[in-house]
């Protein structure tokens, strides 16, 4: 058998994060039509939302572990796999019940998926010597585009939550079957720590902050910007996810040429700009949340939170004193609280003021980024930050 090359294992990786953005944005895109046909209030869905932290959580335990010892090259297999095939459970839940429990399903394998899709990428990125994590992540968001332009393509020819997830399903076991045989074999610092309960040291504590952060941003465009414009900016029926596509494009756009901008201007400046563009672009579509305004807001916003997510896993792969997959799950712990717990309180506090008092608040994270990001890091581990 001829031998894998590093361009072909960076394709392998990279058709996997597409599989895990679109569907997860399969998902995502059909929220409001879902809590339309459950009739689910704000603070219902926002209650719903709940489950999905709960599956991921669940993960975290086990994630890190299962990767320092079955490899991330197994539990990418199985967990994607389960991702798509957890799908269409979404779409047939008759009740909030059953679909928090379908959530907590997806959750879980999403978590997996993540964190052993993400070891995979740091053992590609340093075979090529160079930074290359953003574009793994473009690929994700260039899913979440796709996705969620199919999704307002299906809603618009009345096609049930179902039938989408399903033909979601069979193209991502697909790619999944055609991607898997050229991936990773082994894992790179796989002799590194292995799993441990102790606390994060100060370095990856850190960047579970800045995650958090970024991570809460994402997770809040994802779940609420299709909300937001459907009983904030209330569009024509059929423009209800013009802000989720306009936020995935740039999104998208902006992990294919960050990794550039990364290796020429350094990671602390590149998550201060970020910080920026996340907190402008969401103040824009608060204080004026008509269509125009609040499609550029959401513009900004995805080119704001392009970069974190990829910088705070590249970094967390540089660790010294545990396995990649193990310091992945460490900082995904912290960051995947942003993301999935985020989004369900952005429901709740909207319940008791209103969806834009909610944005606001999640601008003021934004923020949080860039402060982060000027803090000095501990002497040892600078030239990983800086």
């Amino acid at each position: 058998m001829a031998e894998i090359r590093p361009a072909q294992r960076r394709v392998a990786v990279s058709v996997l994060f597409f599989v895990a953005g679109l569907c997860f944005a399969s998902w995502a895109s059909r929220i409001p039509d879902i809590g339309l046909k459950l009739g689910l209030s704000e603070g219902e869905l926002g209650k719903l939302l709940l489950a999905l932290p709960v599956g991921s959580m669940l993960a975290l335990p086990v994630a890190g572990w299962l990767v320092h010892t079955y490899g991330s090259r197994v539990v990418v297999l199985v967990a994607t796999c389960l991702y798509a095939g957890f799908l269409p459970l979404l779409g047939w839940a008759p009740g909030f019940w059953s679909l928090a429990g379908s959530l907590v399903l997806f959750g879980f394998a999403g978590n997996l998926l993540n964190i052993s899709v993400n070891t995979q990428a740091i053992g590609v990125q340093a075979a090529y010597g160079k930074p290359i994590m953003a574009s793994f992540h473009g690929l994700w968001s260039l899913a979440g585009f796709l996705g969620g332009a199919l999704g307002t393509l299906l809603i618009r020819w009345h096609q049930t939550p179902l039938w989408h997830f399903l033909l979601v399903l069979g193209v991502g076991l697909v790619l999944t079957v055609l991607a898997h045989r050229r991936t990773l074999p082994q894992d790179a610092g796989a002799e590194a720590g292995g799993p441990s309960l102790r606390r994060p040291e100060p370095y990856l504590l850190r960047i579970g902050l800045i995650a958090f952060c970024g991570m809460l941003c994402e997770g809040c465009m994802f779940d609420w910007s299709g909300v937001y414009f459907q009983r904030v900016v209330r569009p024509d029926a059929t423009l209800v996810t013009a802000g989720y596509v306009a936020c995935m494009s740039t999104m998208a756009l902006g992990r294919f040429i960050s990794d550039l901008f990364t290796h020429r201007y350094g990671t602390n400046r590149m998550l201060q700009l970020s910080s920026l563009l996340i907190t402008a672009g969401l103040l824009l579509a608060v204080a004026w949340p008509a269509f125009i305004p609040a499609v550029l807001g959401f513009l900004l916003v995805g080119f704001g939170i392009a970069s974190v997510t990829p910088l705070a896993y590249s970094a967390a792969g540089q660790a010294t004193t545990v396995s990649p997959g193990v310091a992945l799950a460490m900082v995904s712990t912290i960051g995947y609280l942003g993301f999935l717990l985020g989004p369900p309180l952005i429901g709740l506090v909207a319940e008791v003021s209103s969806l834009r008092v909610s944005f606001a608040l999640v601008a003021g994270l934004g923020a949080a980024i860039g402060i982060l990001a000027a803090l000095p890091a501990p002497a040892r581990q600078a030239k990983q930050v800086a």
